[in-house]
């Protein structure tokens, strides 16, 4: 007759279980007084290198700061406003006329940059600004407002006239209701990959109906675009959302 197998394989003694459990208390101690040898500074290096790469993918692929250097935008943005730009449109989200953009300069619209001889200040924003914690300070974005979208009808028959889109006369209550909604005569189509911007403060505003009706080539890539402006966060008393432009297409038709 067999054998009945060693149940010594399957199970462990009480003492056997006793010493395994004095063993693991006494150990549990030491490793962790092995892990609290870190040294703080090599933990501080690590947390803040940690932090640096969430900032840094954030900036990349989500949102930016920038800030506002003129008046083109008043009243909806005035000048040292600090706005947060979703990266997510265009891209994951479709652009919308109305919405408030941010742009690459298409074709030296700016002139000057204030990186050119930087003060302490810009130097600091500078750096900052590579990890997303300071608005960029450089002069090569602008911010405007997207009009007209590829293939959309953009006129304007005078000064004093009213800007139509697509055949719709557009009422527009973020201009600056000092100024008309043009600064003269402009009839264009926009082309394929392209976008027709407009500053909010009409006749202080180099945007495409300015370089439009100077000759030159007023229309944007949309390749240019950088993201859509969600928010001033700066100053607190300007905290405000940028989403509320879209109301005055509302009775656009997609063609013209």
């Amino acid at each position: 007759m067999n054998e009945p197998d060693d149940p010594r394989s399957d199970v462990t003694s009480p003492e056997a279980h006793g010493d395994a459990e004095h063993s693991h208390r006494a150990g549990a101690p030491r490793a962790a007084r092995n892990r609290r040898r870190m040294p703080l500074w090599l933990d501080m290096v690590v947390t803040m290198a940690v932090a640096l790469v969430i900032a840094v993918l954030v900036k990349t692929f989500l949102i930016q700061p920038f800030y506002i250097p003129s008046e083109s935008m008043s009243p909806t943005l005035e000048t040292n406003d600090k706005i947060l730009v979703s990266k997510l449109t265009p891209g994951v989200f479709d652009l919308q006329r109305g919405d408030v953009v941010v742009f690459a300069d298409p074709g030296n619209w700016v002139e000057g940059d204030a990186t050119e001889d930087p003060t302490p200040r810009v130097r600091l924003m500078m750096l900052l600004s590579l990890v997303g914690l300071a608005p960029d300070p450089s002069q090569d974005h602008l911010v405007k407002r997207l009009i007209g979208l590829p293939g959309d009808h953009v006129v304007c028959e005078s000064a004093d006239s009213q800007l139509e889109v697509n055949g719709v006369a557009l009422d527009e209550p973020y201009i600056n209701p000092a100024t008309t909604a043009c600064q003269g005569a402009f009839d264009v189509t926009v082309p394929e990959g392209k976008v027709w911007v407009m500053g909010d403060n009409r006749h202080a505003s180099a945007d495409s109906a300015w370089h439009e009706i100077q000759g030159e080539d007023g229309f944007v890539p949309l390749d240019d675009v950088t993201g859509t402006a969600e928010v001033v966060f700066w100053p607190a008393s300007r905290w405000t959302g940028l989403n509320d432009g879209h109301d005055a297409f509302s009775d656009v038709p997609d063609q013209p």
